[in-house]
């Protein structure tokens, strides 16, 4: 009994240090500052970015040259339904203002082969080129596929739209947009779409 008496006694006293032990104030967890993001370079009024990509014939596409004579509109994109639907949208933004100045590019990101027959086959009659790789992409310090970069004469980013919209409202803001910028009426490019499909 004795026995019982001192196992008991060493259990309940081994109990209380382990209880007291949890009472103890906790230490205060080392801080860790978080770095700060990198601010992004490539943003609406921002300056941007030095670009150049030879185009399906191998001249040089110079973003610099481009934007000195007037705005640009840079959409970076592929071939896939999305960007495939809202392209009549763009081609028509391209149309549109064209004669007022503005220079589009179309970047796809598929090998060259299929954009020389996808190009051929909806018509595009804008500057374009393939960068397989994506440094386009990294240049423009985006992922999104297809992102579009609205830049005014002498370079400074007016705006970044990014995401596919086949319905031609991303399409139809970003032309308010090229309006402003080359100080014209606004073309109505949801319009102009489905009226061109009504011809057909």
């Amino acid at each position: 009994m004795i026995r019982s008496l001192a196992f008991v006694s060493a259990l309940l006293l081994t109990t209380s240090l382990v209880l007291a032990e949890d009472t103890k104030p906790a230490k205060p967890a080392e801080k860790v500052e978080a770095k700060p993001a990198a601010p992004k370079k490539v943003d609406v009024g921002m300056q941007a970015p030095d670009f150049k990509i030879k185009d399906a014939n191998g001249k040089e596409i110079n973003l610099s040259e481009l934007t000195a004579k007037g705005p640009v509109l840079v959409r970076l994109t592929c071939g896939c339904s999305g960007c495939d639907k809202e392209l009549a949208y763009f081609q028509a933004i391209h149309e549109g203002y064209k004669d007022l100045g503005l220079t589009s590019v179309a970047v796809f990101r598929e090998p060259d082969s299929k954009v020389a027959a996808y190009v051929k086959e909806k018509k595009l009659d804008m500057l374009y080129a393939v960068d397989t790789k994506g440094e386009a992409w990294n240049t423009f310090e985006t992922k999104t596929m297809p992102t579009n970069f609205l830049i005014a004469k002498g370079g400074k980013i007016v705006s970044v739209a990014a995401g596919c919209d086949p319905s031609g409202l991303l399409a139809k803001k970003l032309s308010e947009k090229v309006a402003k910028t080359v100080n014209t009426e606004t073309l109505d490019v949801q319009k102009k779409v489905a009226d061109d499909k009504a011809k057909k």
